[in-house]
Formats: structure tokens, C-alpha cells, sequence
């Protein structure tokens, strides 16, 4: 790194009276954590000067040739002085690809800490799994605040591991689970302040320490939010709604629709296998033809294509992700909306993709476990209708329940449901004021 980047740091954290929070996020850009990461960064600029160390932009695998031609890149993003660090290309199909990724970020980032001063808090979330904390503790152990203590500590866990590598069976090596978990575990225990996203993570947590001695990491609740102001109800007739539609030939249709991650922590693969028992053509009793909408990417993306191709199921279809702009039209042309996990989720992550559908006031079909935090939001609204992951019959009863009530008041007064309670307590300016309220007591 240059001297004039160097300086740039340098000058740049001492020109504030505002305590310095450093944030390690693995991506800033695009993916549902990281927009939370960078909700949360823009929302504290008030009480903290804030400094973010990521990678390049490439959630999906590739990365533009403009991000290959340094090792650090620096800009300033609405007030947040972003350092982003070159990483590999990987491919979301190959495992491996993604180990030097995410091992070269971790060094870089490591580097990179060393030029940044007067550190008074450090964030670090937990991805990618186990490094994204252990972040956290090398800026702990070595970043100071400007009366020469060292900096306090903040771990965000948004999903627990190994626990979430072994409830989906992605490895079965002991060895490697049993060091990840002792790992997380001294994480947690040189955190000041360990923030978990649901009632039930918090239940996790405090089970991977001993009863007996009640030497339980200090914890607090904070959800997830999503920006009321950027994501509420449309009409089914608006435009830019409508024109989402036509391009994907859903004009219309009954649209039940999945949008985010289609990764392995979902039980796609089996629920596919549940739409597949609705024949196209299969018609709601207003007239419309039901259609199921998968719109992102993942991992397990192109398996889903293959047996979609395959069985010649006409009904369903694929969609990119949309940019943040236009996501407010693709969630409102959905009619009812999906929100999954797989067995064994709960209480190790939480699917943010809720409270976006919250906020566009839809009902959910919610394939969840009992007790989890997103399950209990949506029967406390009485949002949608759920079940345990695996009750495959179930889902499909589900199904038929939204294909026959179409049209009606009761599908709209549960998105209105989950809409007014998210205005009241799940909210960007509620949870982020919670961060700060928390971290300053510290």
C-alpha cells in the first residue's frame, strides 16, 4: 500500500471527536447480511466515525477487471470509509474454490489492520464461518482506542458454526467441526458484547457454555431489520410492477415466490419435489394460473434447473437477483411468498428474507421450525401459515389453502399483519439505534 494511503488512514481516523468503530464484513455489497452490515454502518454514523474492511465485489463468483488490479482499494460510501481487498474469482458450483477467497481475505484484512489507528470498538460478523470472528480478536488484541486501551469487541452472529455446517450434513469430519467449534467458542468468550438476530440463537449460544458455571458471553437481541421506506406495498397494477411481470411472461398469474439464497440451507431440493405434485396449468378459484418464482442464485441453482428441465415443469421459473432498486417491484409481484429452512436451522440462523416480505405486506408460506425467531414472528402476526421442515404433505396442504383462498381479504389481512408489526418494532432506525445503545454501554 502506497504512503499516501497510508496517510489517507492516518488523518482520517484522527480527524473526529467520535469514538472509531472498525467493522469486518466479508461483502458490502449485494447479499442480504452484507446489506444489513451496511444498513447498520450508514445508520450509526451519528455516534461512531466507521471504517469497513470487505473484499472487492464479487458475491457471485466473478469480479470485474477493475477490482483486479490492487491488492486494497479505498472510497468512501456515504459517509463510511470503505478498504476493500482483492480476492480470487470462485465458482458458487465448486466448494473448494471458495477456501482461497475467504483464507486470502482473512490475511489481507489482517495486514490491512495494522495501518488503521485509534481504534475504540471492533465489529467482526460471523461469516465467512469461524475467521470472520477471529477478525474480531486479532483487532481486538491489536488496535488500541486513543487512551491506550484496547479496543472492545462486538461479535454479530447471524448464524452459528459449525452448528449450521452439521445441521445440513456439508461435513462430516469431526476433527474440523470439533476445532471450528472451540474456535467460535474462544470468539465468543474475548467478545464484550455477542449480538445474535433471534430468541432462539440466543438459546444457542448460552447452550455451548457451561450451566454449572454460568460463564455465559454477555449477549443481546437485536433483529434484523429491513428499510421500511425502500421496500412497502404497491399495487398490482403499478407499472413497474407490472412491467417485472411481462418481462417474465407472469402477467396474470398466482405467483408463489422464493427470493434470495438459493443455497443448501433450505430444503430446496425436496420442495421442488413438492411443486412438482401441481400440475401446470393448475388454476386459483379467481382464474389465475399458479406459477412458483425462484428469484437469486446459489449453489444449488443449477440442480434445481436440471430438475425443473427434466420433469418439464412449465410452471415454475427462474429470475436473476434483482438490484436493490428494483426489488420492491419483484417482491410485490409476488402473491404469496416462501420462507424456508431446512431441519436442524433453528437456532443456528435466521432468514432475513422475512422481513423483506414483511415489509411488501404479503402472506408467507413459512416451512419453519417451531420456536424458531422468524416462525414466531409470523405466528405472533398470525402472517401466513407454517410447518416443520420435512411435513412435506403439509406444505403442499398449505399450498392448496393459498391457491383456494386467492383473492380474498384473508390473504390480504395477513400481509397487513406482518406489515404493521414490522413498522412498530422491526424497523432499520429501531434495531440500529438498539447497536449503538449496546455498544456504547460497553
Amino acid at each position: 500500500m502506497s504512503d499516501k494511503n497510508e496517510q489517507r488512514i492516518d488523518n482520517e481516523n484522527l480527524n473526529t471527536s467520535k469514538p472509531h468503530l472498525l467493522i469486518y464484513a466479508h461483502y458490502y455489497d449485494l447479499a442480504s447480511t452484507a446489506q444489513i452490515i451496511r444498513d447498520l454502518a450508514e445508520g450509526m454514523l451519528e455516534s461512531f466515525r466507521i471504517s469497513v474492511i470487505c473484499v472487492v465485489p464479487s458475491y457471485l463468483g466473478p469480479i470485474e477487471e477493475k477490482w483486479k488490479k490492487k491488492k486494497y482499494y479505498f472510497e468512501t460510501i456515504n459517509g463510511v470509509e470503505v478498504i476493500r481487498v482483492r480476492v480470487p474469482e470462485f465458482s458458487k458450483d465448486n466448494k473448494l474454490s471458495r477456501v482461497p477467497n475467504i483464507l486470502i481475505y482473512f490475511f489481507r484484512a489482517m495486514w490491512i489492520t495494522k495501518k488503521i489507528k485509534n481504534i475504540d470498538y471492533v465489529m467482526s460478523v460471523s461469516q465467512p464461518p469461524i475467521l470472520g470472528g477471529l477478525l474480531g480478536v486479532w483487532g481486538k488484541w491489536t488496535k488500541k482506542s486513543t487512551n491506550g486501551q484496547h479496543a472492545k469487541l462486538i461479535y454479530q452472529i447471524q448464524d452459528f458454526n459449525p452448528e449450521q455446517i452439521l445441521a445440513v450434513n456439508y461435513s462430516k469430519n469431526r476433527l474440523i467441526t470439533n476445532l471450528m467449534m472451540l474456535l467460535d467458542k474462544f470468539t465468543c468468550k474475548q467478545s464484550d458484547l455477542v449480538i445474535t438476530v433471534g430468541r432462539d440463537l440466543i438459546e444457542t449460544l448460552n447452550n455451548r457454555f457451561s450451566k454449572k458455571t454460568k460463564q455465559f458471553p454477555k449477549t443481546a437481541l437485536i433483529n434484523n431489520w429491513i428499510d421500511e421506506k425502500e421496500i412497502y406495498p404497491l399495487s398490482y397494477s403499478n407499472e413497474r410492477v407490472l412491467a417485472f411481470k411481462r418481462k417474465y411472461q407472469l402477467e396474470d398469474k398466482f405467483i408463489f415466490m422464493y427470493s434470495g439464497n438459493i443455497g443448501l440451507y433450505y430444503d430446496l431440493e425436496n420442495l421442488i419435489k413438492v411443486i412438482e405434485k401441481l400440475k401446470p396449468g393448475t388454476k386459483t378459484k379467481d382464474g389465475r394460473e399458479v406459477s412458483f418464482v425462484f428469484v437469486g442464485a446459489g449453489t444449488i441453482l443449477n440442480a434445481l434447473k436440471e430438475y425443473v428441465n427434466q420433469h418439464q415443469l412449465d410452471n415454475v421459473v427462474f429470475i436473476p437477483y434483482q438490484d436493490k432498486a428494483d426489488l420492491i417491484y419483484s417482491l410485490n409481484a409476488g402473491d404469496v411468498h416462501w420462507c424456508v429452512s431446512a431441519k436442524g436451522i433453528k437456532g443456528v440462523s435466521c432468514p432475513s428474507k422475512a422481513y423483506g416480505i414483511m415489509a411488501a405486506s404479503k402472506p408467507i408460506l413459512g416451512v419453519l421450525e417451531s420456536g424458531s425467531e422468524v416462525r414466531c414472528l409470523i405466528e405472533d402476526t398470525r402472517g401466513g401459515l407454517c410447518c416443520e421442515p420435512g411435513e412435506y404433505d403439509k406444505v403442499e396442504e398449505n399450498i392448496h389453502w393459498f391457491i383456494d383462498n386467492a383473492g380474498s381479504s384473508e390473504l390480504k389481512a395477513m400481509g397487513s399483519r406482518g406489515r404493521e408489526n414490522l413498522e412498530k418494532n422491526l424497523t432499520r432506525n429501531v434495531s440500529v439505534r438498539k447497536y449503538a445503545e449496546e455498544i456504547l454501554k460497553l
